[in-house]
Protein backbone atom coordinates (compact mmCIF):
# COMPACT_ATOMS: atom_id res chain seq x y z
CA UNK A 1 0.00 0.00 0.00
CA UNK A 2 1.13 3.19 -1.27
CA UNK A 3 2.06 6.13 1.30
CA UNK A 4 0.94 9.57 1.76
CA UNK A 5 3.99 12.21 1.09
CA UNK A 6 4.27 15.51 1.33
CA UNK A 7 6.92 17.47 -0.04
CA UNK A 8 7.99 20.84 0.17
CA UNK A 9 9.84 22.54 -2.52
CA UNK A 10 8.58 22.70 -6.60
CA UNK A 11 12.17 22.74 -7.87
CA UNK A 12 14.45 19.97 -10.03
CA UNK A 13 14.69 17.90 -6.83
CA UNK A 14 11.59 18.11 -5.73
CA UNK A 15 9.73 17.88 -8.79
CA UNK A 16 11.89 14.51 -9.70
CA UNK A 17 11.46 12.84 -6.22
CA UNK A 18 7.07 13.39 -6.92
CA UNK A 19 7.32 11.49 -10.44
CA UNK A 20 9.58 8.90 -8.67
CA UNK A 21 7.19 8.97 -5.62
CA UNK A 22 4.07 8.57 -8.05
CA UNK A 23 5.28 5.82 -10.32
CA UNK A 24 6.60 3.61 -6.83
CA UNK A 25 2.79 3.76 -6.22
CA UNK A 26 2.74 7.22 -3.57
CA UNK A 27 0.06 9.36 -3.00
CA UNK A 28 2.20 12.76 -3.24
CA UNK A 29 1.67 16.23 -2.21
CA UNK A 30 3.64 18.96 -3.51
CA UNK A 31 3.41 22.71 -2.21
CA UNK A 32 5.88 25.65 -3.30
CA UNK A 33 5.99 29.37 -1.94
CA UNK A 34 5.51 30.98 -5.56
CA UNK A 35 2.62 31.60 -7.55
CA UNK A 36 2.74 29.33 -10.18
CA UNK A 37 6.22 26.95 -9.95
CA UNK A 38 8.72 28.30 -11.57
CA UNK A 39 12.86 27.77 -11.78
CA UNK A 40 15.82 30.07 -10.76
CA UNK A 41 18.95 30.36 -12.94
CA UNK A 42 20.31 30.21 -16.16
CA UNK A 43 22.48 27.06 -17.60
CA UNK A 44 23.39 24.05 -16.09
CA UNK A 45 25.01 20.44 -17.40
CA UNK A 46 22.90 17.53 -17.04
CA UNK A 47 25.29 14.87 -16.98
CA UNK A 48 25.05 11.18 -18.00
CA UNK A 49 23.96 9.30 -15.02
CA UNK A 50 21.39 12.55 -14.22
CA UNK A 51 20.13 11.61 -17.77
CA UNK A 52 20.17 8.05 -17.04
CA UNK A 53 17.55 9.03 -13.75
CA UNK A 54 15.38 11.24 -16.43
CA UNK A 55 15.30 8.19 -18.65
CA UNK A 56 13.89 6.21 -15.70
CA UNK A 57 11.51 8.88 -14.75
CA UNK A 58 10.40 8.95 -18.24
CA UNK A 59 11.20 12.13 -19.42
CA UNK A 60 14.80 11.86 -21.25
CA UNK A 61 14.19 11.81 -24.64
CA UNK A 62 11.75 15.25 -24.24
CA UNK A 63 14.73 16.77 -22.09
CA UNK A 64 17.33 15.74 -25.34
CA UNK A 65 14.86 17.18 -27.38
CA UNK A 66 15.38 20.87 -25.92
CA UNK A 67 19.04 20.17 -24.66
CA UNK A 68 22.66 21.03 -26.25
CA UNK A 69 25.05 17.60 -26.49
CA UNK A 70 28.50 18.45 -24.77
CA UNK A 71 31.07 16.07 -25.51
CA UNK A 72 33.69 18.22 -24.23
CA UNK A 73 35.07 20.21 -20.80
CA UNK A 74 37.58 22.38 -22.17
CA UNK A 75 39.54 25.83 -20.65
CA UNK A 76 42.55 27.40 -20.95
CA UNK A 77 44.94 29.72 -19.45
CA UNK A 78 44.18 33.31 -21.00
CA UNK A 79 47.38 35.04 -20.76
CA UNK A 80 50.09 31.39 -21.39
CA UNK A 81 47.37 29.71 -23.76
CA UNK A 82 47.88 26.63 -21.93
CA UNK A 83 45.63 23.85 -21.83
CA UNK A 84 44.21 23.57 -18.19
CA UNK A 85 40.97 21.53 -18.55
CA UNK A 86 39.66 18.93 -21.48
CA UNK A 87 37.69 16.31 -20.21
CA UNK A 88 36.08 14.51 -23.08
CA UNK A 89 32.74 12.35 -21.97
CA UNK A 90 33.01 9.38 -24.32
CA UNK A 91 36.47 7.98 -22.61
CA UNK A 92 34.09 7.66 -19.59
CA UNK A 93 32.16 5.16 -22.15
CA UNK A 94 31.58 5.10 -25.62
CA UNK A 95 28.67 7.98 -26.86
CA UNK A 96 28.48 9.14 -23.80
CA UNK A 97 27.94 13.05 -23.29
CA UNK A 98 26.81 15.75 -21.03
CA UNK A 99 23.91 17.50 -22.06
CA UNK A 100 22.90 21.58 -21.91
CA UNK A 101 20.05 22.74 -20.76
CA UNK A 102 18.47 25.82 -19.41
CA UNK A 103 16.86 25.46 -15.96
CA UNK A 104 13.58 26.33 -17.66
CA UNK A 105 13.77 23.86 -20.08
CA UNK A 106 14.81 20.72 -17.37
CA UNK A 107 11.74 22.34 -15.10
CA UNK A 108 9.59 22.11 -17.97
CA UNK A 109 10.38 18.57 -18.74
CA UNK A 110 10.03 16.88 -15.23
CA UNK A 111 6.55 19.39 -14.57
CA UNK A 112 5.02 18.47 -17.28
CA UNK A 113 5.59 14.74 -16.80
CA UNK A 114 4.19 14.68 -13.10
CA UNK A 115 0.95 16.69 -14.80
CA UNK A 116 1.01 13.68 -16.54
CA UNK A 117 0.75 11.30 -13.68
CA UNK A 118 -2.07 13.62 -12.30
CA UNK A 119 0.42 14.90 -9.64
CA UNK A 120 0.10 19.63 -9.15
CA UNK A 121 1.85 21.53 -7.62
CA UNK A 122 0.02 23.40 -4.87
CA UNK A 123 1.20 26.67 -5.47
CA UNK A 124 1.23 30.05 -2.80
CA UNK A 125 2.00 27.61 -0.15
CA UNK A 126 5.47 29.14 1.27
CA UNK A 127 6.59 26.53 4.42
CA UNK A 128 7.52 27.88 7.18
CA UNK A 129 8.33 24.36 9.28
CA UNK A 130 6.82 21.48 9.97
CA UNK A 131 4.16 20.61 13.37
CA UNK A 132 4.70 16.48 13.85
CA UNK A 133 4.13 14.97 9.94
CA UNK A 134 2.41 18.46 8.94
CA UNK A 135 3.91 21.20 7.16
CA UNK A 136 3.55 24.66 8.75
CA UNK A 137 2.75 27.55 6.19
CA UNK A 138 3.41 31.58 6.21
CA UNK A 139 -0.46 31.85 6.93
CA UNK A 140 -0.03 29.63 9.81
CA UNK A 141 -2.15 26.78 7.58
CA UNK A 142 -1.64 23.17 7.90
CA UNK A 143 -0.67 20.35 5.10
CA UNK A 144 -0.86 16.78 5.82
CA UNK A 145 -0.42 14.44 7.82
CA UNK A 146 1.22 12.56 6.21
CA UNK A 147 3.51 9.39 6.69
CA UNK A 148 6.65 10.94 5.02
CA UNK A 149 7.98 14.48 4.79
CA UNK A 150 10.41 15.30 1.96
CA UNK A 151 12.54 18.58 2.16
CA UNK A 152 13.55 19.83 -1.40
CA UNK A 153 13.46 23.72 -0.32
CA UNK A 154 17.23 24.37 -1.62
CA UNK A 155 19.82 26.13 0.60
CA UNK A 156 17.50 28.40 2.87
CA UNK A 157 15.29 25.55 3.86
CA UNK A 158 13.52 26.17 7.23
CA UNK A 159 13.43 22.78 7.33
CA UNK A 160 17.25 21.51 7.42
CA UNK A 161 19.96 21.96 10.07
CA UNK A 162 22.34 22.70 7.19
CA UNK A 163 24.79 25.37 7.76
CA UNK A 164 26.63 26.04 4.81
CA UNK A 165 30.09 27.67 4.18
CA UNK A 166 29.68 30.69 1.87
CA UNK A 167 32.53 30.77 -0.33
CA UNK A 168 34.19 34.11 -1.39
CA UNK A 169 33.33 33.74 -5.09
CA UNK A 170 30.17 33.36 -6.76
CA UNK A 171 29.67 33.78 -10.52
CA UNK A 172 27.27 36.30 -12.52
CA UNK A 173 25.02 34.39 -14.98
CA UNK A 174 22.91 34.95 -17.77
CA UNK A 175 21.12 33.37 -21.23
CA UNK A 176 21.78 34.67 -24.36
CA UNK A 177 21.59 33.58 -27.46
CA UNK A 178 24.01 31.60 -29.76
CA UNK A 179 25.50 33.91 -32.09
CA UNK A 180 27.03 33.52 -35.31
CA UNK A 181 30.70 32.53 -33.64
CA UNK A 182 33.48 29.81 -34.10
CA UNK A 183 33.46 28.40 -30.40
CA UNK A 184 32.66 24.94 -30.66
CA UNK A 185 28.46 24.33 -30.20
CA UNK A 186 29.69 21.15 -28.34
CA UNK A 187 31.47 21.96 -25.59
CA UNK A 188 31.46 24.13 -22.56
CA UNK A 189 34.60 26.86 -22.84
CA UNK A 190 35.93 28.46 -20.92
CA UNK A 191 39.13 30.83 -20.11
CA UNK A 192 41.25 31.81 -16.73
CA UNK A 193 43.62 34.47 -15.72
CA UNK A 194 45.27 32.52 -13.07
CA UNK A 195 42.59 31.32 -10.49
CA UNK A 196 40.93 35.32 -10.05
CA UNK A 197 39.31 36.01 -13.60
CA UNK A 198 37.31 32.98 -15.12
CA UNK A 199 34.45 33.47 -18.28
CA UNK A 200 32.91 30.71 -19.62
CA UNK A 201 30.13 29.87 -22.45
CA UNK A 202 28.20 26.72 -22.52
CA UNK A 203 25.60 25.65 -25.47
CA UNK A 204 22.27 25.11 -23.40
CA UNK A 205 19.99 23.96 -26.07
CA UNK A 206 16.52 25.84 -26.42
CA UNK A 207 13.36 26.77 -24.96
CA UNK A 208 10.27 25.05 -24.94
CA UNK A 209 8.09 26.14 -28.22
CA UNK A 210 11.30 28.22 -29.39
CA UNK A 211 13.81 27.15 -31.62
CA UNK A 212 16.16 29.47 -30.96
CA UNK A 213 19.50 28.02 -29.48
CA UNK A 214 20.76 29.76 -26.45
CA UNK A 215 24.02 29.75 -24.62
CA UNK A 216 24.32 30.33 -20.56
CA UNK A 217 27.71 32.67 -20.39
CA UNK A 218 29.01 33.23 -17.19
CA UNK A 219 31.98 35.56 -15.01
CA UNK A 220 33.84 34.60 -11.81
CA UNK A 221 33.45 37.44 -9.00
CA UNK A 222 33.80 38.07 -6.00
CA UNK A 223 30.63 38.42 -3.22
CA UNK A 224 32.28 41.30 -2.07
CA UNK A 225 32.80 43.05 -5.24
CA UNK A 226 29.83 42.66 -6.62
CA UNK A 227 28.83 46.05 -5.36
CA UNK A 228 31.25 47.56 -7.12
CA UNK A 229 30.80 45.72 -9.91
CA UNK A 230 26.76 46.81 -10.33
CA UNK A 231 28.08 50.25 -9.96
CA UNK A 232 31.17 50.93 -12.52
CA UNK A 233 29.08 49.91 -15.63
CA UNK A 234 29.33 47.37 -18.23
CA UNK A 235 32.53 49.28 -20.54
CA UNK A 236 35.55 48.39 -17.82
CA UNK A 237 33.75 44.98 -17.71
CA UNK A 238 33.27 44.08 -21.11
CA UNK A 239 36.69 45.70 -22.16
CA UNK A 240 38.17 43.64 -19.54
CA UNK A 241 36.35 40.20 -21.23
CA UNK A 242 37.10 41.03 -24.47
CA UNK A 243 40.81 41.58 -23.49
CA UNK A 244 41.22 38.01 -21.72
CA UNK A 245 38.79 36.17 -25.01
CA UNK A 246 38.57 38.68 -27.84
CA UNK A 247 36.35 35.97 -29.57
CA UNK A 248 33.53 36.72 -27.06
CA UNK A 249 32.70 39.76 -28.95
CA UNK A 250 29.20 38.27 -30.32
CA UNK A 251 27.98 37.25 -26.71
CA UNK A 252 29.23 40.12 -25.13
CA UNK A 253 27.38 42.28 -27.34
CA UNK A 254 23.97 41.21 -25.94
CA UNK A 255 24.31 42.30 -22.30
CA UNK A 256 23.75 45.84 -22.61
CA UNK A 257 22.19 45.91 -18.94
CA UNK A 258 24.16 45.03 -15.70
CA UNK A 259 20.25 43.56 -14.69
CA UNK A 260 20.63 41.22 -17.22
CA UNK A 261 23.49 39.05 -15.02
CA UNK A 262 22.50 37.33 -11.93
CA UNK A 263 24.65 37.01 -9.58
CA UNK A 264 25.24 33.28 -7.36
CA UNK A 265 26.80 33.08 -4.47
CA UNK A 266 27.92 29.76 -3.87
CA UNK A 267 28.87 27.74 -0.70
CA UNK A 268 29.93 24.10 0.48
CA UNK A 269 27.91 21.83 3.02
CA UNK A 270 26.98 18.20 3.59
CA UNK A 271 24.63 16.81 6.11
CA UNK A 272 25.98 13.96 7.68
CA UNK A 273 22.66 12.81 8.50
CA UNK A 274 20.13 14.12 5.66
CA UNK A 275 16.86 12.28 7.66
CA UNK A 276 15.01 12.68 10.82
CA UNK A 277 12.05 10.99 12.62
CA UNK A 278 10.06 10.72 9.50
CA UNK A 279 11.70 13.51 6.83
CA UNK A 280 14.68 13.51 4.75
CA UNK A 281 16.89 15.96 2.74
CA UNK A 282 17.45 16.54 -0.79
CA UNK A 283 19.14 18.29 -2.98
CA UNK A 284 20.15 21.86 -1.78
CA UNK A 285 18.48 20.96 1.52
CA UNK A 286 21.34 17.90 1.75
CA UNK A 287 24.19 19.05 0.21
CA UNK A 288 25.84 22.15 -0.96
CA UNK A 289 28.73 22.55 -3.29
CA UNK A 290 30.37 25.28 -6.32
CA UNK A 291 29.27 24.15 -9.49
CA UNK A 292 32.94 23.50 -10.75
CA UNK A 293 31.53 19.70 -11.20
CA UNK A 294 28.52 20.68 -12.52
CA UNK A 295 26.67 17.99 -10.26
CA UNK A 296 24.21 20.19 -8.86
CA UNK A 297 21.03 18.97 -10.81
CA UNK A 298 22.04 15.66 -11.48
CA UNK A 299 22.74 15.53 -7.51
CA UNK A 300 19.36 16.77 -6.58
CA UNK A 301 18.06 13.98 -9.35
CA UNK A 302 19.67 10.89 -7.41
CA UNK A 303 18.81 11.98 -4.23
CA UNK A 304 14.96 11.38 -5.39
CA UNK A 305 15.67 8.50 -7.03
CA UNK A 306 17.83 7.15 -3.99
CA UNK A 307 14.87 7.90 -1.69
CA UNK A 308 12.05 6.03 -4.56
CA UNK A 309 14.67 2.92 -3.77
CA UNK A 310 14.34 3.33 -0.53
CA UNK A 311 11.00 3.52 0.37
CA UNK A 312 10.62 0.23 -2.07
CA UNK A 313 12.46 -1.86 0.17
CA UNK A 314 11.61 -0.40 3.92
CA UNK A 315 8.93 2.08 5.59
CA UNK A 316 8.82 5.35 6.14
CA UNK A 317 10.37 4.92 9.93
CA UNK A 318 13.30 2.94 8.50
CA UNK A 319 13.73 4.14 4.58
CA UNK A 320 15.26 7.78 5.57
CA UNK A 321 18.44 6.13 7.26
CA UNK A 322 18.52 3.35 4.18
CA UNK A 323 18.52 6.73 1.72
CA UNK A 324 21.50 8.46 3.86
CA UNK A 325 22.99 4.83 3.49
CA UNK A 326 22.42 4.50 -0.34
CA UNK A 327 23.61 8.43 -0.96
CA UNK A 328 26.53 8.72 1.42
CA UNK A 329 29.38 7.28 -0.34
CA UNK A 330 28.58 9.71 -3.79
CA UNK A 331 27.93 12.28 -2.19
CA UNK A 332 31.19 12.67 -0.08
CA UNK A 333 33.23 11.89 -2.91
CA UNK A 334 31.79 14.56 -5.09
CA UNK A 335 31.81 17.18 -2.23
CA UNK A 336 35.40 16.22 -1.96
CA UNK A 337 36.61 16.80 -5.37
CA UNK A 338 34.18 19.60 -5.11
CA UNK A 339 36.43 21.28 -2.12
CA UNK A 340 39.23 20.54 -3.93
CA UNK A 341 38.63 21.80 -7.59
CA UNK A 342 37.19 24.97 -6.47
CA UNK A 343 39.83 26.88 -5.45
CA UNK A 344 41.83 26.32 -8.81
CA UNK A 345 39.50 28.04 -10.76
CA UNK A 346 37.92 30.46 -7.88
CA UNK A 347 40.59 31.79 -5.65
CA UNK A 348 42.98 35.04 -5.01
CA UNK A 349 45.78 32.35 -4.53
CA UNK A 350 48.57 32.38 -7.78
CA UNK A 351 50.29 29.10 -6.09
CA UNK A 352 46.84 27.11 -6.39
CA UNK A 353 46.91 28.04 -10.09
CA UNK A 354 50.38 27.35 -10.81
CA UNK A 355 49.28 23.81 -9.18
CA UNK A 356 46.97 23.40 -11.58
CA UNK A 357 48.88 24.21 -14.66
CA UNK A 358 51.66 22.94 -14.10
CA UNK A 359 50.60 19.64 -12.04
CA UNK A 360 47.22 18.96 -12.27
CA UNK A 361 46.49 19.50 -15.71
CA UNK A 362 49.82 17.84 -17.20
CA UNK A 363 48.80 14.85 -15.15
CA UNK A 364 45.47 14.57 -16.15
CA UNK A 365 46.82 14.12 -20.04
CA UNK A 366 48.65 10.77 -18.80
CA UNK A 367 46.72 7.39 -18.57
CA UNK A 368 44.59 6.27 -17.15
CA UNK A 369 43.74 9.97 -15.84
CA UNK A 370 41.86 10.77 -18.39
CA UNK A 371 39.20 8.05 -18.14
CA UNK A 372 38.72 9.30 -14.64
CA UNK A 373 38.35 12.39 -15.09
CA UNK A 374 35.64 12.14 -17.34
CA UNK A 375 33.98 9.47 -15.00
CA UNK A 376 34.16 11.70 -12.58
CA UNK A 377 32.73 14.63 -14.65
CA UNK A 378 29.77 12.06 -15.93
CA UNK A 379 29.16 11.18 -12.05
CA UNK A 380 30.18 8.24 -12.31
CA UNK A 381 33.31 7.60 -10.79
CA UNK A 382 31.65 5.74 -7.55
CA UNK A 383 28.25 3.96 -7.75
CA UNK A 384 25.83 6.83 -6.92
CA UNK A 385 23.30 4.20 -5.33
CA UNK A 386 26.17 2.36 -3.83
CA UNK A 387 25.89 2.96 0.03
CA UNK A 388 23.82 0.26 0.20
CA UNK A 389 23.63 -1.84 -2.79
CA UNK A 390 22.06 -5.18 -1.17
CA UNK A 391 20.25 -3.36 1.55
CA UNK A 392 17.25 -5.97 3.37
CA UNK A 393 18.66 -8.58 0.65
CA UNK A 394 17.65 -6.80 -2.98
CA UNK A 395 19.49 -4.59 -4.70
CA UNK A 396 19.82 -1.44 -5.67
CA UNK A 397 21.20 -1.17 -9.59
CA UNK A 398 22.94 1.85 -10.44
CA UNK A 399 21.38 4.69 -12.76
CA UNK A 400 23.15 3.31 -15.66
CA UNK A 401 21.86 0.08 -15.75
CA UNK A 402 17.62 0.29 -14.68
CA UNK A 403 16.42 -1.63 -17.28
CA UNK A 404 13.73 -2.16 -14.48
CA UNK A 405 12.96 1.78 -14.70
CA UNK A 406 9.05 2.58 -15.89
CA UNK A 407 11.15 4.03 -19.23
CA UNK A 408 9.67 6.69 -21.53
CA UNK A 409 6.23 7.31 -22.03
Amino acid sequence: MGLRIGIAGAGMGGLAAGVALTLAGHSVTICDRFEAPRPLGSGLVLQPVGQRVLDWLGCGSAARALGAPVRVLHGVEARTGAGTLNVRYDRAGKGLSGLGMHRASLFHVLHERLLSLGVSVLPSSNVMGRDGQSLVLADDRRLGPFDLLVDALGAHSPLTPLRSRDLPYGALWTTLQWPETELPADRLTQRYVAAHRMVGVLPIGRMPHDPTPLAAFFWSLKGAEYADWQQQGLIPWKTEILSIWPELAPFVAQVDDPAQMVFARYAHGTLNRPFGDRIVHLGDAFHRASPQLGQGANMALLDALALARALDQAGPKDAPALYARIRRGHVAIYQAASRFLTPQYQSDSRAIAWFRDRIVAPLGRVPPMPRVMAAIAAGIAVPPLGGEPHANGRPVPPPWAMDDGPGEC
